[in-house]
């Protein structure tokens, strides 16, 4: 394919700057973004076991009733768990709501003992799963929801127009520079080869982020300006709206036995984890039950939902029931999914993190491809060290990407220490602050040598997670989610420790050959 000059010339300005303002935000949000693949089982990591006893599942009214007894404020708003887990043993949960408070995840687990006992327990959640998703949605900015959101929009959309470009600059020379990997002394050509590789197999991949990036931030005039020209509740009121219907001439509560084996004869494939029971007017209550179908994709991150009237165990809404939704609502999901990775189990899962992983990567590369350019125009001026600007973006590349792999880290490796895991405001503090330090020795240790230091002290901080998990905690160590999760963070911190010990040496390695030219007779 042929373009001109000019036009080529245009899109690589293009590409390069939009890189270069929104690269290192996009880092953040695609290191980040892949962690979020296993929220759940991180979640499950970070949280201390439940003591409490685990009830039978047909034992749950009686359950139930001690607990309305003893706690009427949980007739609000309760949880059933389907299946408890080592991890959380209680079948019965609610949030602990206090005067104002709307939303709280201060839980309160219930069971009951041997002899009868009601037992309670009182969880504040570590917070650590939920940081680093917001962390992803945030694009790393230290900003609240109302000020972050349309930003990380406009970053999207710089990300989709970078992604135009570069796939523009590539098409001319598709053929030969696509496969080519250049491992040489020209560290530009390098990078290059290995920007273009990681850009263009993953590019469906991006397309699809970018996309669903900006429909996330701007959802609301999306949905407003859908509601006006078609003149209906848009798609995320709907499920609400139709609740309902049949309650009114139902008093009896239906167990949880009783709706699961409803489900049971009516979606026999949907594989039912949480019945959630919220208290509407009138004293009538609405289910929702929360499961999924492994053969089709979930609308939320873990699970599809499914509208229960809780008196009959019918069904009354299927907007998000996966494998009966409307054509609309199927699009709406699967929408959702390609984001979350939401289909295809675990091996999609880890596809997702991988590509989110070669994502940042690919976001770094550019970066340094800018700063490689730049050296190379400045050196052709005559010029023997990096300008100001050079300088500044070079430590803000390092600085900012490893700093956000190792504030990550360190806020992993922290949950054992913090009391209950750590609130949210105490993993923050943690992860600013170590985030913070990394660009500033970034920008005090100096350009030609702060990249090896830096990748050391975020390789430190990544292998710090398992080790202070055996240390800690060594009865979670040995759980299997635990050592995925630990076991993939050795092998990154040691990827970083290795590539930081290779840098050094082959920087050590130039400087003895230079020494011995400046030295050697003429």
């Amino acid at each position: 394919m042929k373009i001109r000059a000019d036009i080529l010339r245009m899109y690589k300005d293009i590409h390069s700057w939009v890189g270069i303002t929104a690269g290192l935000a996009l880092f953040v949000a695609f290191y980040a973004g892949a962690i979020t693949m296993f929220e759940s089982p991180l979640q499950n990591w970070a949280t201390r076991p439940v003591p409490v006893s685990s009830v039978a599942l047909e034992k749950t009214p009686e359950l139930l009733a001690k607990i309305f007894a003893a706690q009427p404020q949980a007739m609000k708003s309760y949880s059933v768990i389907v299946h408890p887990t080592p991890e959380q043993p209680a079948r019965v949960m609610w949030a602990a709501l206090s005067g104002q408070e709307r939303v709280s995840r201060h839980k309160v687990y219930a069971g009951m003992d041997s002899d009868g006992n009601l037992e309670i327990v009182h969880q504040d959640p570590p917070e650590i799963a939920n940081f680093i998703n917001v962390l992803h949605q945030r694009v790393g900015l230290p900003f609240p929801r109302a000020i972050s959101r349309p930003i990380m929009g406009i970053i999207a959309l710089l990300y989709g127009l970078a992604l135009i470009s570069g796939t523009l600059i590539l098409l001319p020379s598709l053929a030969k520079d696509l496969f080519a990997l250049r491992i040489s002394h020209n560290v530009k050509r390098l990078w290059l080869d290995v920007h273009n590789v990681l850009g263009f197999f993953s590019l469906p991949f991006h397309i699809v982020m970018a996309i669903s990036s900006v429909v996330f931030a701007f959802h609301e005039p999306i949905f407003a300006v859908e509601h006006w020209m078609l003149g209906k509740p848009s798609a995320i009121h709907t499920s609400q709206i139709r609740h309902g219907g049949t309650q009114q001439s139902h008093t009896v509560l239906l167990t949880p036995e009783g709706i699961l084996q409803s489900l049971k004869v009516q979606v026999p494939e949907f594989e039912p984890d949480t019945l959630n029971y919220a208290q509407e007017r009138g004293g009538k209550l609405a289910l929702r039950v929360a499961g999924h179908d492994p053969r089709y994709a979930l609308r939320g991150p873990d699970s599809g939902f499914a509208g229960v009237d809780p008196y009959t165990g019918k069904i009354v809404s299927t907007d998000y029931l996966p494998g009966h939704q409307t054509p609309a609502f199927a699009v709406t999901t699967w929408f959702f999914s390609l984001h979350f990775g939401s289909f295809g189990g675990n091996p999609v899962r880890w596809l997702y993190f991988v590509l989110g992983l070669a994502g940042a990567f690919l976001f770094y590369t550019g970066n340094l491809l800018w700063v490689e350019s730049r050296r190379r125009r400045e050196r052709k001026t005559g010029l023997l060290h990096d300008t100001r600007a050079t300088t500044i973006l070079a430590s803000l590349t390092i600085g900012c990407t490893l700093g956000c792999v190792a504030g990550i880290s360190a806020s992993f490796a922290a949950n054992s220490f913090l009391p209950g895991g750590g609130s949210y405001a105490a993993i923050e503090s943690v992860y600013y602050a170590v985030f913070l330090f990394m660009i500033f020795l970034a920008f005090v240790v100096g350009v030609q040598s702060h990249k090896q230091l830096l990748l050391a002290i975020a390789g430190v901080f990544t292998i710090a997670v398992p080790v202070v998990d055996i240390l800690a905690r060594p009865a979670v160590f040995l759980r299997s989610g635990a050592l995925s999760l630990d076991g993939t963070a050795f092998f990154l911190g040691a990827s970083l420790i290795l590539t930081a010990m290779k840098i050094h040496l082959r920087t050590q390695k130039r400087r003895c050959v230079q020494s011995d030219l400046s030295a050697s007779p003429r």
